[in-house]
């Protein structure tokens, strides 16, 4: 089984920040990049749970600055089920592996990019 403890821990540790900012902070930009993050981390799960598409797409909600925290908690969660999941499904363009790689770095980056 994949281990997504490097992904649970950055979503983790970005989500905590964005719980904490000030409320002026989340509205300069940090929400909107976090809620922008949780999507791609939402939509990223849904291709390794659906790997044919045949699945409506389902696109997170702004629900507002202070629950941003939470709804990419919850993406980035889901991700690491999927993955873990996916370690053995056939289908997927990509690697688990690789996947997760690519969402640490994503969600690195953006926690650098939102919370400066």
């Amino acid at each position: 089984m994949l281990d997504t403890s490097p992904l649970t821990a950055a979503v983790e540790r970005f989500a905590d920040r964005l719980r904490s900012a000030p409320q002026s902070r989340l509205q300069r930009g940090a929400a909107a990049e976090a809620l922008e993050l949780a999507r791609e981390l939402a939509a990223a799960a849904q291709r390794l749970e659906d790997p044919s598409g045949a699945a409506p797409a389902r696109v997170m909600p702004d629900e507002g600055v202070f629950v941003v925290g939470d709804q990419l908690a919850v993406a980035g969660l889901d991700l690491a089920e999927a993955l873990r999941a996916a370690d053995t499904a056939p289908g997927n363009a990509k690697a688990p592996s690789e996947v997760l790689d690519e969402a640490v770095a994503l969600v690195e980056r953006v926690e650098v990019r939102a919370m400066r």
